[in-house]
């Protein structure tokens, strides 16, 4: 029987926008400086020198809603992680699905730009996650994509594959999955490993690059499914959490 390896993933894609527009609160919003390469805002993500509180903007395909539960890890761990005095804020909505069985990166994008609403303001972050209702078309036979964290503030959760691998005997539970996909994504956006967040300490994973060489540590490239997950989400090792404080957060 083959073994299937469940990868969470990140992309470099950088996409140039010149638009700008009024939020509701009259602040002057630029779509461009939430379109820049993954790991550019880890600075301003993790401290309040700049942006004094968090909106998390999530949207899903009708019938592919994340769980309730791991929303709020999502929150918490971003909470534990990041400096945002004035609060971490989600809101959350549901679009049609476009029908098609497999997604790019680039496909993901462009899906963003049509439905996202939410971008950085005078002292407020935006962060944009999508969970979609297919897979990643790079999914092999052996190897699949759980997510894939592809701009400064944005990343995508394969949710149809999520819900594949999860609820079944021999399985993890869906809110430890989705949990454990999701804060992995956030940690790459948050600048994990070697991705705007300097190392403190030699610790990136030569074999895959900007991801953490310690196997038990959240941000290993590999997620363990089935056989051989626990039964809790795996945590930041101490080098990470040192990168991360040495960046401006907790």
């Amino acid at each position: 029987m083959k073994k299937i390896i469940a990868i969470l993933t990140l992309g470099f894609i950088l996409f140039i926008s010149c638009s700008k527009e009024e939020d509701a609160s009259g602040y002057t919003v630029n779509p461009i400086t939430n379109k820049q390469a993954t790991g550019s805002s880890s600075k301003d993500l993790l401290s309040d020198k700049k942006f004094k509180s968090m909106i998390v903007e999530v949207v899903y395909v009708d019938g592919f809603e994340p769980s309730t539960t791991a929303i709020t890890n999502f929150v918490s761990f971003l909470d534990a992680r990041t400096y945002k005095p004035n609060g971490i804020s989600i809101i959350k909505r549901a679009i049609p699905s476009l029908g098609k069985a497999t997604f790019s990166v680039t496909e993901i994008a462009a899906i963003e730009d049509a439905n996202r609403t939410k971008y950085n303001t005078l002292d407020q972050i935006a962060v944009w996650v999508f969970f979609v209702d297919g897979k990643s078309v790079l999914d092999t036979s052996t190897s699949i994509i759980l997510g894939e964290s592809y701009r400064n503030t944005s990343f995508v959760i394969f949710e149809k594959t999520v819900q594949g691998l999860s609820d079944s005997p021999l399985e993890p539970s869906r809110n430890l999955l989705e949990t454990t996909v999701i804060i992995h994504e956030s940690g790459h956006i948050l600048g994990l490993t070697n991705l705007g967040a300097p190392m403190q300490s030699n610790h990136e994973d030569t074999a895959h690059p900007k991801h953490c060489n310690v196997s038990s540590c959240l941000m290993y490239w590999a997620s363990e499914t089935g056989h051989s997950i626990s039964n809790t989400a795996p945590q930041l090792d101490a080098q990470c959490l040192a990168d991360l404080r040495a960046n401006g957060g907790k």
